[in-house]
């Protein structure tokens, strides 16, 4: 069996399964298939180094070899801060508003490609696999082509792909995809993404498409399909049983006072559609002012690049706005929103998604979303709440029992939440039923062994 290397901006190092703080099901099944074929997994150590080295930090925990490197502030502010995030995130994510097109930006995402693929390109033996992660590594292949590693190589691209009109707002977008076809699979997470990624190659670069997905270019051919990224299933379910994930669950049951909850979970990002998400919650409580008492909206959403402009914006107008709804609608010893700024653990998250009579999953944008799936694994088979879905998520492809909705729509997803909320038992477990069976079997484990199964062949 081969050995699989594994490449990713930032290395999760492996705990034992079940560990308190343990990461979630992608290290979990990226982990277990390094155990496997005693791979390795390499990517940026998280540190800054005055001046750029390459040395490796190779670590082994539980049976996994990690090897890091240390960038240099201006390569993480170059290249992280800004070609990833404030260049590629906003532009895939179709905001194509908040994208920072800077020359500096571009040349410390090429220079920091290339000193991942010097770093790397030794520790890769001739029969091994090579598995490169997401938005922040596209040219990687690449360098590592250019450096004579003929090994096959994979890419997954954890979020969206921008249709062509979009795309080619970005200078030399061409060079990015064409750098993209060093690889010999590349993987997408819905079929959306993978038709507008072909769209691109045939109309952009006159490349050639096959029936099966195939992109011949410049005498190479390269494999595109959707593999949909799972839970650990198995994981979180073993998790909701443990003491932290009930005493969460009775927290939230006693603390909204008889209640209905709605719930939220999204990490603060303005791909996940919290200010609409605010003000559709504010029209059904104007929409349905009886309901004020009736219902409470919990929306969690812990901070993320607070560093980056648009970041800090988007957490001044959510509290502006959880403060005016609440301020119109509460009482002395009452609120309908309770907006929180903190990340909690899975097993705790667990408890909090069963206490819930709604999940509100509505992303104007997003590659996956696997709290649409948390929330459906974590539901009482017996009294099951009701997932409200963004049809821009990629889970709405698979998770096609759900209230699908358009969040920009504020009526339409007021309605949703309406509708959700007095859904009858006996439809709350046949949608239920059918939506826990896509995220029992269509879980990380096969997502990876489908990936690599492809890589392989």
């Amino acid at each position: 069996m081969s050995r699989l290397i594994v490449v990713s901006n930032r290395v999760s190092v492996p705990k034992a399964r079940g560990a308190a703080g343990a990461q979630g099901g992608l290290a979990v099944a990226l982990g277990s298939a390094l155990k496997e074929r005693r791979g390795i997994w390499f990517g940026w150590s998280g540190k800054e180094t005055a001046e750029f080295s390459g040395d490796l930090h190779m670590q082994k925990n539980q049976g996994v070899t990690t090897a890091t490197i240390d960038l240099e502030q201006q390569d993480v502010e170059e290249y992280y801060n800004g070609y990833a995030n404030r260049t590629l995130w906003p532009l895939f994510h179709y905001r194509i508003d908040l994208a920072e097109y800077e020359t500096g930006f571009g040349k410390g995402y090429e220079r920091v490609n290339q000193r991942f693929a010097d770093s790397l390109g030794p520790l890769i033996e001739p029969e091994d696999m090579v598995w490169v992660h997401d938005y922040h590594l596209i040219p990687l292949a690449d360098r590592l082509r250019t450096r004579g590693n003929k090994n096959r190589i994979g890419f997954f691209l954890h979020i969206p792909w921008p249709p062509r009109n979009l795309l080619v707002a970005l200078p030399f977008h061409e060079r990015l995809v064409t750098t993209m076809l060093a690889y010999d699979l590349i993987g997408f997470q819905d079929t959306e993404s993978v038709d507008s990624f072909l769209g691109y190659c045939r109309k952009e670069l006159q490349a050639e498409i096959g029936e099966d997905g195939t992109v011949t270019y410049d005498g190479r051919s390269v494999k595109v399909a959707a593999f949909p990224i799972g839970l650990d299933y198995d994981e979180f379910l073993e998790g909701g049983q443990n003491g932290d994930a009930r005493q969460a669950e009775q927290r939230m049951r006693s603390s909204s006072r008889h209640r209905k909850v709605i719930i939220g979970v999204d990490r603060l990002d303005y791909s996940k559609g919290l200010p609409e998400r605010f003000d559709a919650v504010g029209r059904f409580f104007d929409t349905y002012p009886e309901r004020v008492k009736q219902t409470l909206y919990v929306q969690i959403a812990p901070p993320s690049r607070q560093d980056v402009g648009s970041y800090q914006r988007i957490r001044s107008t959510l509290e502006q706005k959880a403060g005016q709804i609440n301020g119109a609608r509460s009482d002395v010893d009452m609120v309908p929103i309770r907006y929180v700024n903190k990340g909690y653990p899975r097993r705790e998250l667990f408890g909090i998604y069963r206490s819930a009579h709604v999940g509100l999953v509505t992303p104007l944008r997003d590659g996956m979303n696997l709290v649409a799936k948390e929330y459906i694994a974590a539901q009482d088979p017996e009294d099951p709440g009701v997932l409200v879905l963004s049809r821009f998520a990629g889970a709405a492809e698979q998770l096609t029992d759900a209230l699908l909705i358009n969040p920009y729509s504020l009526e339409q997803t007021s309605e949703a939440i309406r509708e959700a909320l007095d859904m009858p038992l006996d439809e709350r477990k046949a949608r239920w039923e059918k939506l826990n069976e896509v995220v029992k079997t269509a879980n990380v484990e096969q997502w990876r062994a489908d990936f690599v199964e492809a890589l392989s062949s």
